[in-house]
């Protein structure tokens, strides 16, 4: 797959991503995109550590975006979580 592939599952997963875990988190579209991205990448290296699965096979593959949301809600809750420990120490 190309990389505009990547930004337009990045985005869509991101999306889907922050719609299973609504809340406020800073960064908008663009962070979005990258926490999306980066998931997709996340998601594939997974489906193919623990199920022994190439999930990254194209565009249209449901496992494809199964990987990208899963991996994004992953990485998603990881930021609320580093995020959100920056902001108590913050305002502490």
């Amino acid at each position: 797959m190309g990389i505009i592939a990547w930004i337009l599952i990045g985005l869509l997963a991101g999306l889907v991503a922050k719609a299973l875990m609504p809340g406020r988190d800073p960064g908008g579209i663009i962070v979005t995109t990258l926490i999306g991205i980066a998931g997709g990448l996340l998601g594939g290296w997974l489906g193919k550590v623990i199920f022994g699965v190439d999930s990254i096979d194209g565009f249209f593959d449901l496992s494809t975006w199964i990987a990208a949301i899963v991996g994004s809600v992953i990485l998603l809750a990881l930021y609320r979580l580093v995020i959100g420990n920056r902001r108590s120490h913050r305002h502490a």
